[in-house]
């Protein structure tokens, strides 16, 4: 692998971001979650993109190894969704995951968004432990704004504001 750069997906990447999410959401994880239940990844540019959010991905060769996206949502906030690495890039040594956070988190302060949200799943510690060493502190899901576009299997909730001296 050279080069985990992140760059900005669009449509014509919709099947490899399906190809790579869904078997970690329901066979690794088993999280109850089907491509039916997910339409925003079939147009990528219409539900990221066209709202002032971005869909980032990381490539080894032409398989796609990770993404993250966010999503716009209005008052100066986002939510984080997608983060999802392959099994085997995961880690510290390869960096996937830290890389696609800090491109998100520049193009956050780049436009304007000083509030992250994020809901996940207990299943997913590893990840939790993640966002919590990158500053997110965990709320509940009363502490969200009206405005946070919950996804039904989420139960956990994070938070992270941007002048947060702890985020890089």
């Amino acid at each position: 692998m050279n080069d985990t750069t992140p760059q900005m997906l669009d449509n014509q990447q919709c099947q490899s971001i399906i190809d790579l999410i869904l078997p970690i959401q329901q066979i690794e994880f088993n999280v109850p979650v089907t491509a039916q239940d997910q339409p925003d990844l079939l147009d990528i540019e219409a539900n990221y993109l066209q709202n002032g959010g971005g869909f980032w991905g990381v490539f080894d060769q032409e398989l796609l190894v990770g993404t993250i996206a966010l999503l716009n949502i209005g008052h100066h906030a986002g939510a984080i969704r997608k983060m999802f690495v392959r099994k085997e890039y995961r880690g510290k040594e390869l960096g996937i995951a830290q890389g696609l956070l800090e491109e998100l988190l520049d193009y956050c302060r780049s436009n304007g968004i000083t509030d992250l949200y994020l809901g996940t799943v207990g299943q997913l510690k590893a990840a939790m432990r993640f966002y919590e060493k990158n500053g997110f502190v965990s709320i509940t899901k009363d502490a969200l704004p009206s405005y946070f576009p919950r996804m039904e299997v989420d139960h956990i909730f994070y938070h992270l504001h941007l002048s947060n001296p702890a985020v890089k």
